[in-house]
């Protein structure tokens, strides 16, 4: 997506894709429907001006960057967890990039964002046990 000088950021998600090429929105469509299925309790939110997914903590992002699309897991240990089924993208620190030609699977997606929402989970938990301690 071209950063348009004389354009507002989006506020919302619904903004944000409306603003990007055809072949790139729907890919982010399906991608954006996946993370909501696998989190329904999640905050779907604009942060750091992009689409973003809270749940006790960041849970999810994504992007579109001009020929590629970028999904953001937040977490190494959840990226490694799948390198194996992640081994034909390629990564960065916590970042995931795709095409629109070669979309990450939705199964996939699937699995990642529960993994996520576990792992915040977790963390969670921990941070009210020391809480009543």
């Amino acid at each position: 997506m071209k950063k348009d000088p004389g354009k507002k950021p989006a506020k919302t998600v619904d903004e944000y894709l409306s603003a990007i090429a055809p072949e790139v929105r729907a890919v982010l469509e399906q991608l954006r429907m996946t993370v909501k299925a696998a989190a329904p309790e999640a905050e779907e939110t604009i942060s750091y001006q992009i689409p973003t997914y809270k749940y006790q903590g960041p849970l999810v992002h994504f992007v579109a960057r001009g020929s590629y699309c970028s999904f953001i897991v937040v977490s190494r240990l959840v990226l490694e967890t799948f390198k194996n089924e992640l081994k034909d993208y390629d990564i960065s620190g916590t970042t995931i990039h795709f095409t629109p030609a070669h979309p990450l699977p939705a199964a996939l997606v699937e699995k990642i964002v529960k993994a996520r929402i576990r792992e915040n989970e977790g963390r969670a938990g921990k941070k009210a046990l020391l809480k009543r301690a």
